[in-house]
């Protein structure tokens, strides 16, 4: 048997509908797979480098990260304590000006008790 450009073949027309829809459907299947596994390795590399990125990242630097939080809060406490201290300075400096006032008018009714007292007799 010969066979050529001009060979022949009967086939039947279900025979050929059937090996066509055969291969389309094994390229449909064959291209959902490759973009499935195309989709699966692109995850894997993002999760790698993720991971990878993670890692740089010691526990040394875990915890200076949480001594400076640590810091911060206390600073703010700081800045708020030295608030109220300067309200308390100020109260305290009124408070001494009225009292040495208050003194110095005691002493000087003081004097004139004295005065009157001595006067007197």
């Amino acid at each position: 048997m010969k066979i050529s450009d001009n060979t022949s073949v009967a086939m039947p027309i279900k025979n050929m509908v059937a090996i066509i829809g055969g291969v389309i459907l094994g390229v449909l299947a064959w291209s959902d797979l490759t973009t499935r596994l195309t989709s699966l390795e692109t995850s894997r590399e993002l999760m790698n480098a993720d991971l990878l990125k993670k890692s740089e990242q010691t526990t040394t630097d875990q915890e200076q990260f949480l001594l400076l939080e640590s810091l911060f809060s206390d600073v703010e406490k700081l800045q708020k304590t030295q608030e109220q201290n300067m309200t308390n300075k100020v109260n305290i400096e009124f408070t001494q000006t009225q009292l040495e006032k208050a003194l110095d008018d005691i002493e000087t009714l003081k004097d004139k008790v004295r005065a009157n007292g001595n006067g007197a007799h």
